[in-house]
């Protein structure tokens, strides 16, 4: 299975960019519309729109295991998707979720403040405007990454790829990502991308199942490297909640054995 995650800024036409690609090379797309049907299917629609390229408010991440979960429901959204094949992921920090997916290529698209505005006033009538909307989506889709993974946005040490806008089309840039991607394919013939997939879904699944329990990953953290097999780590205050948060993630679909490393404080 191949994938492209594309990270864009407002106003580059990032998104037009990603649908030509997805289109060329017939692979599915998830954008918002998408990941949002997926996750009304799956029960976690209200969740996900709390985190969806944007950060809590700060009221909010003081309750960190409500956001933690509302974070791995949004993962497992996206990695569920990813089982029906090669993929353009639009956003979403998708450059961080699939950078352990082989083959996996991750684009940038930039363009100056000018390029920028000039775009969106393509879409709104007053220059003000399209300013305002282009550093408000900046604010929130920067302050997303650094909330969900402790990651600068615009780090080019997190892509494969980075496009500027300034003297590019959309046909011109689409065909530069094509180009790496078939390279890619060439060189790199795929194999069984659903493994990696599964252990990422299904670490993500008990995560989100111990944060809404009461144990965020500062309490006890899951590790997935075998099918079904989950190892915890972490520290509580009491036997009674290391057992706990063992029989929670036993009852995550998937998980068929548990070994609880988890250490009770003072002893």
């Amino acid at each position: 299975m191949y994938f492209i995650t594309l990270s864009r800024q407002l106003g580059t036409k990032g998104t037009e960019i990603a649908k030509l690609v997805a289109k060329e090379l017939h692979y599915d797309f998830y954008d918002t519309e998408a990941i949002e049907k997926k996750a009304g299917e799956m029960g976690f629609l209200d969740d996900i729109r709390k985190v969806d390229d944007k950060p809590p408010s700060p009221l909010k991440q003081l309750f960190s295991w409500q956001t933690e979960t509302c974070l791995e429901h949004l993962y497992t959204v996206i990695y569920d998707l990813s089982r029906y094949g090669n993929a353009v992921v639009l956003g979403r920090g998708g450059n961080m979720l699939f950078r352990p997916i082989p083959h996996a290529l991750h684009v940038r698209v930039i363009a100056s403040h000018e390029k920028r505005v000039q775009n969106l006033l393509e879409k709104v009538y007053r220059r003000e405007t399209a300013v305002m909307i282009m550093e408000k989506s900046d604010q929130e889709r920067s302050s997303f990454i650094r909330f969900a993974f402790n990651r600068d946005w615009g780090d080019p040490e997190l892509y494969d790829m980075v496009l500027n806008m300034d003297n590019m089309t959309v046909r011109s840039a689409a065909d530069t990502i094509l180009r790496a991607a078939r390279l890619r394919e060439s060189q790199c013939p795929s194999r069984d991308g659903m493994s990696p997939l599964n252990l990422m879904e299904l670490t993500a699944k008990v995560k989100a199942a111990l944060a809404n329990a009461g144990f965020p990953s500062n309490y006890a953290s899951p590790f997935v490297n075998a099918p079904g097999k989950v190892r915890l780590t972490g520290i509580v205050h009491d036997p009674r909640e290391k057992l706990a948060a063992e029989m929670t993630a036993l009852k995550v679909e998937g998980v068929e054995s548990v070994e609880n490393r988890i250490q009770i404080a003072g002893s």
